[in-house]
């Protein structure tokens, strides 16, 4: 059984294990690997409008997601998500509960649709999971992600009306 619910201080130490092992590899977020934790919870929790954390039955943190304006006053109504799942939880539906239980926020949060700016195109896993549950990619930015292991590789912008 796996709950998402609305991110509490007390969650920071746990999303923070989860997160910092992803930015550290420099493979799918742009934020610098030696990001500091106080920068890392500013631009995770304090910046956008709601973080959300996705727990086991006994409590544990599985992964995290973001939701925020994706533009400020006339692009205000499109949202903006980021999801990360821990290394002990993937393949097991989090990354999908996460994504659709966004896209509800989205809509309750009165957003029109939702926009990922920077899909890294060698995440595969999240190309296709996003594709299926709807998301299109509208456009394609050549070389614009500095991978850590693989050099400059493109950036994907998918894009999804939401249910009103």
């Amino acid at each position: 059984m796996i709950t998402i619910a609305p991110f509490e201080q007390a969650d920071w130490p746990l999303v923070w294990d989860i997160i910092a092992p992803v930015f550290r590899a420099g493979e799918t977020y742009s934020y610098a690997p030696d990001i500091t934790e106080a920068e890392a919870r500013r631009l995770w929790v304090e910046v956008p409008a709601a973080t959300y954390v996705a727990k086991d039955e006994d409590g544990a943190v599985l992964g995290t997601y973001f939701l925020k304006p994706n533009q400020p006053g006339l692009g205000s109504h499109v949202c903006n998500c980021g999801y990360i799942v821990g290394d002990n939880a993937r393949g097991k539906g989090v990354a999908t509960l996460m994504c659709e239980h966004s896209q509800q926020e989205g809509t309750r949060l009165g957003f029109r649709a939702m926009q990922f700016n920077f899909v890294v195109s060698t995440n595969e896993g999240a190309v296709r999971l996003w594709q299926k549950l709807g998301f299109a990619i509208v456009g394609t930015i050549p070389g614009a992600f500095r991978h850590a292991k693989l050099g400059f590789v493109d950036a994907f912008v998918m894009y999804k009306l939401l249910e009103a």
